[in-house]
């Protein structure tokens, strides 16, 4: 089991850069930057690629309408290019207040924009001359839609890789069951492990039934807000509420938060509810008041060094490949000995 970070939007890519590096050298596996309605993904960890020798870069995740299959194929190629072949493609649907609000671009089925998606990307990689006919996807374009001038062409480089490993952000179980079948690996956020097989179980059995001998076994990639803290946690543990508070109370709309469905299907129906009702209503710190300690235990690492290595062995256990820690201390010395940490626990853990 490897340790990496998700890194937050906004601090200076110059700092970013120097912790990453010192983070590096303490045994950090994998840094994964996300894109919502922000600066773009792929050109800050291009940055973070000359800045670090080993460490994975991995887009967590590219909404896919956001560019065309073909674009995310060459992006993830440019990206293993200069980073000599430490890129991880993270693939996820965003949703449809950003897919519509911010692209202009209409949400839906997006298991069937998946599955094309990364059969565009493999047969790029793969420097095939290409030639797609999907539901969603046509290349070359179908004549009678533009010029009649496109040709079949194929990728003029040779890409460090012919497979650069594709990563989905999934929650729901079509999706986890398609996650499970055709990519190399699996980011659901908030990952609870002792309920995984109760939530996702049968998802992830018919996928994997399915799933090509050539992709190996899944890789379950999960994140955790990350304190190492000697003594009571508490306000630690009410620290991790606000971002749980946001995401199961603010993201998307109260007929479609996927967030809140997930927590929800974790036993915490009510719990749920009344999260979104005072978010939604501008209470938000009464929706973080609202969050269950159990939640947050439950889906972070926070704690003395014994409390972090039995919550990585149950990581572990439940299939869990890389944990994506974000530290939650501000000072860079602590956050440095944080990730060192917990480095080394998942280390003795191997």
């Amino acid at each position: 089991m490897r340790i990496g970070t998700v890194l937050d939007f906004g601090r200076p890519m110059s700092v970013v850069g120097d912790e990453i590096a010192a983070w590096e050298q303490v045994g950090l596996a994998s840094v994964t930057l996300g894109e919502a309605y922000t600066l773009d993904a792929p050109t800050q960890l291009a940055y973070l690629a000359a800045r670090t020798n080993s460490v994975e870069l991995a887009a967590g995740v590219l909404p896919l309408d956001t560019r065309t299959p073909t674009l995310i194929a060459t992006t993830a190629a440019g990206l293993d290019y200069v980073s000599a072949g430490r890129a991880r493609l993270g693939l996820g649907p965003s949703g449809p207040q950003v897919v519509e609000g911010f692209h202009g671009l209409p949400f839906g089925d997006i298991p069937g924009k998946t599955r094309e998606t990364i059969e565009i990307c493999r047969s790029v990689w793969r420097r095939e001359t290409l030639r797609h006919d999907g539901r969603h996807y046509r290349i070359p374009l179908d004549p009678s839609r533009g010029t009649g001038l496109g040709k079949p062409l194929k990728l003029i480089n040779r890409p460090v890789r012919d497979r650069i490993p594709v990563s989905i952000a999934s929650l729901g179980p079509r999706m986890v069951e398609l996650t499970a079948e055709i990519a190399e690996g699996w980011e659901p956020i908030f990952f609870y492990p002792e309920k995984v097989q109760d939530v996702w179980g049968e998802a992830l059995a018919k996928g994997n039934a399915k799933r090509s001998p050539d992709l190996g076994p899944l890789e379950i990639i999960a994140r955790a807000p990350l304190a190492v803290v000697d003594g009571d946690a508490s306000s630690w543990i009410d620290a991790a509420k606000p971002q749980l508070a946001l995401y199961v109370g603010g993201m998307g709309s109260r007929e479609q938060n996927f967030y809140n469905r997930l927590v929800a299907a974790y036993g915490f129906a009510t719990e749920a509810a009344t999260i979104q009702d005072h978010f939604l209503a501008g209470r938000h710190a009464e929706a973080a008041a609202a969050v269950p300690d159990e939640l947050v235990h439950a889906t972070t690492l926070i704690g003395d060094a014994d409390h972090l290595r039995q919550r990585l062995a149950v990581l572990r256990d439940a299939g869990v490949t890389l944990v994506n820690v974000t530290p939650m201390a501000t000072d860079p010395t602590e956050r440095l000995e944080a990730v060192k940490t917990v480095a080394a626990l998942s280390k003795e853990l191997s």
